[in-house]
């Protein structure tokens, strides 16, 4: 009586552990696939990733030169009334407004 239950209990464990192996197989076989596919995602920029990074980094100077144009203006105006250590302030501040201006590109109208 115990081996007639007992045949079709192995059947049908069998049935169901092959869907689980042949899964199992798949994911194994699939994995390295997978893995590349990640680290080459991960170690290549997008050229939409590269423009964004660009952009960044042109507004950031842009906003450093308008820093440093406020600044020139005002040591120019000590200057221009009299405080010779404000005219060299504004020489060293003019001399790095030059260096950042050929880093921003010009905008076309």
């Amino acid at each position: 009586m115990r081996l007639k239950l007992a045949v079709p209990v192995l059947l049908l464990s069998a049935t169901a552990l092959s869907g689980c192996i042949a899964k199992t197989a798949l994911d194994v076989a699939t994995a390295p696939v997978r893995v590349a596919g990640k680290a080459v995602d991960l170690a290549t920029t997008s050229q939409s990733e590269a423009d964004e990074k660009r952009g960044r980094e042109i507004r950031k100077r842009e906003e450093r030169l308008g820093k440093l144009e406020r600044q020139y203006g005002k040591e120019m105006a000590d200057c221009d009334r009299g405080d010779t250590e404000a005219c060299a302030d504004a020489r060293e501040t003019y001399s790095e407004i030059q260096d950042i201006l050929p880093t921003i590109p010009v905008e076309r109208d």
